[in-house]
């Protein structure tokens, strides 16, 4: 038997408010990268992959790592190299293949901005308790096992 759409109200007030609560800081964060950094989250997120991968990454990584499509990964990667953040390198085992890593200006400017981006978090959680911070790390752990095992079996 079909659920009814009003039977699932309890999952949908708890979608809604895990999206305005993501909105609400990733709206938060946007403002305060441009602002301090004159950055924006893509390219605060391309450099946090690229700080990962100390030898770089080609661009075809970089865009399934970001989710992102390849073009837009293009003009991202521009941008960052025209600014001094990244360089690009041709790959010794295929010419037609790019590197892309951060400079050491790249990664001193995004030391500085992952370090404001840790304080601003820390801010906007801050009247959580520690346990209720902890008792809500385990929760959204649970709802992420859920929602990856309802995609399994799709």
């Amino acid at each position: 038997m079909l659920e009814a759409p009003a039977d699932h109200g309890q999952e949908l007030r708890l979608w809604l408010r895990l999206l305005t609560c993501s909105t609400l800081v990733e709206t938060e964060i946007r403002r305060r990268l441009r602002e301090q950094f004159d950055c924006t989250l893509p390219r605060f997120d391309l450099m946090a992959q690229l700080e990962r991968a100390k030898a770089g990454m080609v661009l075809g990584e970089l865009s399934k790592r970001m989710m992102v499509s390849p073009g837009n990964m293009t003009a991202l990667v521009e941008r960052l190299a025209e600014s001094g953040h990244v360089s690009r390198t041709v790959s010794p085992a295929d010419r037609r293949v790019q590197i892309i890593a951060l400079t050491p200006f790249g990664r001193a400017e995004f030391k500085k901005m992952a370090a404001a981006h840790g304080d601003w978090i820390a801010e906007l959680f801050g009247d959580l308790a520690a346990r209720d911070s902890e008792m809500l790390f385990d929760r959204l752990g649970k709802l992420k096992s859920s929602v990856v095992a309802a995609l399994a079996r799709n």
